[in-house]
């Protein structure tokens, strides 16, 4: 049977794009579907990463019905930062079907051979700043917010055709027991002594904007030197702060400061995939309705951001920001927090989580080939 892979332009392959996902997971209960409001400016032009990135997406269609999708992606600000002719493949769905996976991905290489790609990594939907990684362990529960969720047979698919390893990044699972555990105390309390001069604060809601500008200084110094790291541009920075406005808990976004410097950073956020599961992938009256009820009973958080200037390292202030959050999410009914992702290799990462009470339940890959 023949297999047809168009680029999706027009707004009939957009759509088919987009809604490809919803017919593939109509039967896994673990699947979050995405607001479809939120992808669609990748795929117009309209996000800010597409100011300095080219994304063209492909769909496949078998006996005239959707069965495949992927994007073929160059960020040209990973190129410049790393110095490598690096692209991605982003938005990966398709159905079990190694032809149909075969069919995409020719697409997607003949496409950046074009750009003079060298090497294809994925899945970034688009980049490490955003969703990324292909689940390869932990399929018994759903994902967390702005973690991707795929069947165990994508791997067998994209191993088939030449992809292997590049990096795996770790969830990790804190379930919490009331209290903040000893060692994360004697460390905050030790590091309160010995440096004074930090100070925690919330970040300003009102001032979200200049907050986030902030927060982005401190991220793109204490992850420079992170495999797959790429600075977020001054325009995506403040399309997150819109974003971020709308989800955002004050008393959970928390700055270290030394002298009103931003030093360090720890930001949780409600897991709103329950929100996002009761929306159905449409801001319908009757979804917000049932949004709102849903949201109230929320008792997870994500940690999906922290980081540490690295002359302000292994000085303790990692576990005040730990504490101070941990507490708070506590005493704001909290129970149970997912902290990812972090990198297989990011050990100073992984201890702390673990002395935190963190355990790995979940492992994503990024794969990679030559073009």
């Amino acid at each position: 049977m023949s297999i047809c892979v168009l680029e999706a332009k027009g707004k009939k392959e957009i759509q088919a794009f987009l809604r490809l996902p919803f017919r593939l997971y109509k039967r896994d209960p673990l699947w979050v579907p995405p607001l479809v409001s939120e992808l669609l400016p990748f795929l117009d032009g309209r996000h800010p990463f597409c100011h300095h990135s080219v994304i063209k997406p492909f769909i496949a269609f078998k006996k005239g019905e959707p069965v495949g999708r992927v994007a073929a992606i160059v960020d040209h600000n990973f190129i410049s930062y790393h110095g490598k002719r690096v692209g991605y493949f982003g938005f990966f769905e398709v159905v079990d079907d190694l032809q149909v996976t075969k069919a995409l991905f020719e697409r997607v290489e003949e496409e950046l051979k074009r750009q003079y790609i060298e090497e294809i990594i994925g899945p970034m939907n688009p980049s490490t700043n955003y969703e990324c990684g292909l689940l390869i362990q932990g399929f018994d529960t759903p994902p967390f917010l702005m973690m991707p969720h795929n069947p165990p047979y994508y791997a067998k698919l994209l191993e088939a055709i030449g992809f292997e390893k590049a990096k795996d990044l770790y969830a990790n699972l804190l379930k919490g027991e009331g209290g903040i555990p000893e060692k994360v105390k004697r460390i905050a309390s030790w590091a309160k002594e010995k440096l004074p001069e930090v100070k925690i604060r919330n970040v300003r809601a009102k001032e979200i904007e200049e907050e986030v500008k902030k927060f982005m200084e401190v991220y793109n110094e204490s992850w420079a030197n992170n495999w797959g790291f790429v600075p977020m541009s001054e325009q995506e920075v403040s399309y997150m702060a819109k974003s971020l406005k709308r989800i955002l808990v004050p008393e959970l976004a928390l700055f270290a400061e030394v002298y009103s410097e931003p030093v360090a950073f720890i930001l949780a956020l409600p897991n709103y995939n329950h929100v996002l599961k009761a929306l159905g992938g449409r801001m319908t009256p009757w979804g917000l309705v049932k949004a709102l009820l849903v949201k109230r009973r929320i008792k997870e958080l994500r940690i999906p951001l922290f980081g540490v200037r690295p002359k302000y390292r292994q000085k303790g202030i990692d576990a005040m920001l730990y504490a101070e959050v941990f507490k708070r999410g506590w005493e704001m009914g909290y129970r149970t927090a997912e902290l990812s992702w972090i990198l297989e290799d990011n050990h100073l990462m992984q201890k702390a989580i673990e002395a935190l009470g963190g355990k790995p339940y979940k492992v994503y890959r990024i794969y990679g080939k030559a073009v």
